[in-house]
């Protein structure tokens, strides 16, 4: 699928994207973004956008190693269950 344009606006800056996927996909991570980063200045007072970007940037860094570690913890338990059940098979 070729690579298709998309504008989204973020932080009261507009971006022009060339997306590999769905352009909706695209704009609703962006207005995910766009909310999120007025949440943190609103919490922070007046701060310069790149501050809130970096603050925008480490909340979602510490989302992202959350959701590895549950997913790790799911391939193991899943692991787990998967030599149980070949145990149980071998002995039926």
């Amino acid at each position: 699928m070729p690579r298709q344009p998309v504008q989204v606006r973020i932080f009261d800056q507009n971006y022009s994207l060339l997306v590999d996927g769905d352009p909706r996909e695209t704009q609703e991570i962006a207005l995910q973004i766009d909310e999120l980063m007025s949440t943190i200045a609103s919490r922070a007072g007046s701060v310069d956008s790149t501050r809130v970007a970096v603050l925008a940037c480490l909340h979602l860094a510490d989302k992202l190693r959350t959701a590895e570690k549950r997913m790790h913890l799911f391939e193991d338990q899943s692991g787990r269950i998967a030599s149980l059940l070949e145990e149980a098979l071998e002995q039926a």
